[in-house]
């Protein structure tokens, strides 16, 4: 099983090197991605991570498909839709509108807070292939984007949450019901 590494881990504070567009595709590449995606699959509310989380400081980012579900409010089965890769993303655009939204992250297991997040977003990133491709987001994915790019530059939720709360995944579970 991959490690997912926690809030105490120095690594996470450090800012990630960008991946050189010629070793997108490369073995390397390619292994830490799916190591990020088996450590995402292994947490049954992980919707994203960032590759510092697993002890990789490189730009890299992975939704989990579930995020769809989560959208469209299809909790129950099997998901359909595919984890998404981010190589290198950068937000491009940020509304002047912001909210608070709750956060919770695998690296700071248990913890949630509420951060003030831009309602929207626009990022652009290269996929696995090496393809560029921008993506505006509101929402949920919105507030996705900036965590992971976040943690991307060594900061996490933590460092501008309020009202942070210790819910164990029994309580979780019973505030969601």
């Amino acid at each position: 099983m991959v490690e997912i590494f926690q809030k105490e881990d120095k690594i996470l504070r450090q800012k990630s090197k960008e991946v050189s567009l010629k070793d997108i595709k490369g073995t390397k590449i390619r292994k830490i991605v799916a190591d990020m995606k088996e450590a995402l699959d292994s947490q049954e509310d992980g919707v994203a991570i960032a590759a510092p989380q697993i002890g990789e400081l490189l730009r890299i980012f992975v939704i989990s498909g579930r995020v769809m579900n989560i959208i469209r409010g299809e909790m129950k089965g099997k998901v359909p839709y595919p984890d998404t890769v981010f190589i290198n993303p950068k937000i491009t655009k940020r509304s002047r509108e912001k909210m608070l939204m709750e956060e919770g992250c695998l690296s700071a297991r248990w913890l949630y807070g509420k951060v003030r997040r831009s309602k929207k977003v626009v990022l652009g990133a290269y996929d696995e292939e090496g393809n560029f491709f921008t993506k505006g987001a509101s929402g949920l994915m919105a507030q996705i984007f900036q965590h992971e790019t976040d943690h991307l530059e060594g900061i996490l939720f933590l460092d501008s949450a309020i009202e942070v709360e210790d819910i164990p995944p029994e309580k979780l579970h019973q505030r969601h019901v």
